[in-house]
This record gives C-alpha cells, sequence and structure tokens, in this order.
C-alpha cells in the first residue's frame, strides 16, 4: 500500500495519531486479503448502493465529440462519495470505532457518511462551514434527518479547510474509540491509498462499460477534482493505458494543482494554495466541492510525471456547462462535474469519458441565484 507518491504523501501528525494511523492501515490490509470484506462490499455496492452506475451517452451536449458520461449522479445518496463511505464504514466496525465523525464542503460525503452509519447503527458528527452550509442547505437537512449531529466550523473562510481541521482537532480528542472518515483522496498515509481503491470501483466500471459500448478505450478520460476522489477513482481503472489521456479540471480560484506550491496540508504534503512564507492561502469555487487549498498527494505525482494534466476552469463556464447539460441531455449535474464538462469541447480527443461525479439539486438554489 502506497503511503508517498514520489516526493508525495507520507504523515505530518501529531504523535498522538500515529498508533490509529498504524491500527488503521493495519486493518486495511487485513481487510484486503479478506474475502469476506471484498464478499461484503460488493454485496453492499449491488443491492444497497445501486452498483454498477451506467454510462450514458450524451449525444446533444458536444455533437462533435462522442461523450460518455459515467453516472455516479446515479448512486444512492447522490454522488460517488458513498463508495467511499461504505468502505470505511465497513472497516471502522472491523476497528471496533463506533463514532464516526467527517468533514464535508459540498455535503455529499457527510450525507454519504451520515447515510452508512444510519445503516450501521454508528454515531455520527459532521463537520461543516457555516458558508457551506448556507450553500448546501439540502444536504444539512438530509445529515440531520439521517441522525448526524451537524457541527457548524465558523473560522477562517467557513468552508472544507476549516471543516477538515477541526474533524482531525476531534479525531485527536477521541482517537480511541472514533474512525475519522475522511471523504477525499488527502491526508495521512493510508488515507489516499484507501480512499482511491475504494473509489476505483468507478473507473473499472468505466473502462469495461466503453469497451463494450464502443470496442475501443476512450481518447481522453476527465474529472473534476477538489480532493481529487472522483477523478482518482476514475483514474485508477485506465493509469495503465497509455493511449488514453487523463485530464483533470480545477476550480479555477481553488486550482491547487495548476498554481499551487509544494507544502504540507491536513498532514500531507502535496500541491497546495500557499504564499511564499509557506501559509495556506484561500480557494475561492462557487462549487463547495472544489473550495478546497490542496489535493491528494497522488494527483501531484501524477502531474509531476506528466501521466495526467490539470487544467482549470471559471465559476461562469461552470454554470454554462450547468445549463447546458441540463437542457440538452435532461441531466441535472452538480456544479462540480459541470466544471469537467465545461472543458470537452477544448479536448483534442473524440471518443471522451467524463465523470459525472454528482447530480444538481444540492446546486439549484447557488445556480437560481445567478
Amino acid at each position: 500500500m502506497a503511503s508517498t507518491y514520489g516526493t508525495y504523501g507520507g504523515r505530518y501528525v501529531p504523535e498522538t495519531l500515529i498508533p490509529a494511523l498504524d491500527e488503521l492501515g493495519a486493518a486495511w490490509q487485513a481487510a484486503l486479503g479478506d474475502g469476506g470484506f471484498r464478499a461484503e462490499l460488493d454485496e453492499l455496492a449491488r443491492s444497497y448502493a445501486g452498483r454498477p452506475t451506467p454510462l450514458t451517452p450524451a449525444e446533444r451536449f458536444s455533437p462533435s465529440k462522442r461523450l460518455y458520461l459515467k453516472r455516479e449522479d446515479l448512486l444512492h445518496t447522490g454522488a460517488h462519495k458513498l463508495n467511499n463511505a461504505l468502505g470505511q464504514a465497513v472497516l471502522a466496525r472491523r476497528l471496533g470505532k463506533r463514532r464516526i465523525v467527517a468533514e464535508t464542503g459540498a455535503g455529499q460525503h457527510g450525507v454519504a457518511t451520515a447515510t452508512v452509519c444510519a445503516r450501521f447503527g454508528l454515531e455520527c458528527v459532521v463537520y461543516m462551514g457555516s458558508e457551506d452550509m448556507r450553500r448546501q442547505k439540502p444536504n444539512v437537512e438530509r445529515m440531520g434527518l439521517l441522525g448526524a449531529e451537524v457541527r457548524p466550523v465558523e473560522f477562517g473562510t467557513r468552508t472544507l479547510k476549516e471543516a477538515t481541521s477541526e474533524a482531525i482537532r476531534d479525531w485527536i480528542t477521541n482517537v480511541e474509540t472514533t474512525h475519522y472518515l475522511i471523504g477525499s483522496c488527502v491526508g495521512p498515509a493510508p488515507y489516499p491509498a484507501i480512499v482511491r481503491e475504494l473509489q476505483a470501483v468507478i473507473g473499472r466500471e468505466a473502462r469495461s462499460q466503453i469497451l463494450e459500448a464502443e470496442g475501443r478505450l476512450p481518447d481522453a478520460v476527465v474529472a473534476c477534482v477538489g480532493g481529487g476522489s472522483n477523478a482518482i477513482g476514475m483514474f485508477a481503472g485506465f493509469v495503465d493505458d497509455a493511449e488514453v489521456d487523463l485530464i483533470g479540471v480545477e476550480a479555477a480560484g481553488a486550482a491547487s494543482l495548476g498554481t499551487g506550491r509544494t507544502g504540507v496540508l491536513h498532514g500531507s504534503r502535496s500541491s497546495v494554495l500557499a504564499d511564499e512564507d509557506g501559509q495556506i492561502a484561500d480557494a475561492h469555487s462557487i462549487s463547495a466541492g472544489l473550495d478546497y487549498p490542496g489535493v491528494g498527494p497522488e494527483h501531484a505525482f501524477l502531474r509531476d510525471s506528466g501521466r495526467a494534466r490539470y487544467v482549470g476552469t471559471t465559476d461562469d463556464e461552470a454554470l454554462a456547462a450547468f445549463r447546458r447539460l441540463t437542457r440538452t441531455e435532461g441531466i441535472i449535474p452538480a456544479l462540480e462535474p459541470s466544471h469537467a464538462l465545461a472543458r470537452v469541447d477544448d479536448l483534442d480527443a473524440e471518443l471522451i469519458v467524463v465523470c459525472l461525479s454528482g447530480r444538481g439539486d444540492k446546486d439549484l438554489a447557488e445556480v437560481l441565484a445567478r
């Protein structure tokens, strides 16, 4: 299991967390070697989450391309986040941890975490910036209905960075009884590797489905990147296929890979938005799920190695793509994958697969206010 990706990754945490991380890593390795763990997860994915998700041709969105959408918006709870939440909840039960803490930005990871905690009878506390709570009120209400306690974070930008910091503080205080169910491929090892493997089902399915539909691999695979979990899961199915371009799309105001520098954030070394003194800078995006000043370490490695490239999309471009997909395909996307959709026409590629990481009902108020 990877703990570093080139010069990125590792563990930059207080000593009090090292035993918990060691315990988690050992439990994960044991689970990977246990056929019962995989069987339980596969059954939950099929009968509870709704896998496999379809691969949908989008013929009117970009008539000059052959475009397919990997429909994670059709997964139970409305986004890819459930893949990871289910796996980590099963892992937490194996560890005997009955209390779960999580962070959330757009709210979809919070909803997924609250959902699996309701399913397994676990105590659930979700930290969320008060600005994100304002932007994502429907998801806040869903978490409450599912039995989670949503704790607002009122300092800094009141978004995902601060929510993550608070979740980590809670975990440090309650590490003996609590599992931190991190929502993206960030954080100290072994979290990036765990989240990648739990989200890799997206890429494995998409690869099989596009081969069945078209008889060949796509020219390009595209996914939005905040922390990067849907993208790393999508890329995992194609990273060994050198002929397939891997393209990550960041929010222009939160482009950790495009305009960032190497630094440490939330326990991991990666590419982050920071000033010359190494102080973490504020990120901005109309999309709460991309409003984060860091990114998973494997993405930074893929960028440096040249295996993947990363581009940006502005708020206005994402809004235009949101409206365009809605009107041309009858699919209302989340604002996060709308950033990826906005770059489709620019690509020198004919056959393209985009990860539609979530549905857009959570974003209607934000869109309609524009």
